[in-house]
């Protein structure tokens, strides 16, 4: 090809639009698909953020839980300490044994309503 014909090529008007109109559309296109993924991160961080709350309040629940079981065996080992005889080691060690029994259930039933409301929460569609 000689110097003249580079020099003077264009390309034709309509190919030129339709380019132009195509390459306006992909940009429209790929804004959308931004703005898209943008809100769905928004919404992933907002969810990751009830997941969180729900799992501290489950943690401090335990952790709660744990130094009260903890606590009560201790006072039952002092006691221990001070029974005068057998039958009264028996009888402390049969009313801990009631009394952690029921705690337990009590913290099961309260630990089963945190983790249903933290997993209803973390579930609910945001408005």
């Amino acid at each position: 090809m000689s110097d003249d014909v580079r020099d003077r090529f264009e390309i034709p008007k309509e190919m030129r639009s339709m380019a132009e109109a195509s390459v306006e559309q992909a940009r429209k296109a790929f804004e959308k698909f931004v703005a898209s993924a943008q809100a769905a991160a928004g919404s992933i961080e907002e969810r990751n953020a009830t997941v969180r709350a729900g799992a501290k309040d489950v943690s401090s629940k335990a952790i709660g839980y744990a130094e009260k079981n903890v606590q009560a065996s201790l006072d039952h080992a002092e006691s221990l300490l001070q029974a005068k005889d057998v039958t009264e080691v028996t009888r402390l060690h049969s009313e801990y044994v009631q009394s952690l029994m029921r705690s337990l259930a009590e913290q099961a039933s309260e630990m089963g309503q945190t983790v249903t409301k933290a997993a209803i929460d973390a579930t609910k569609p945001k408005a």
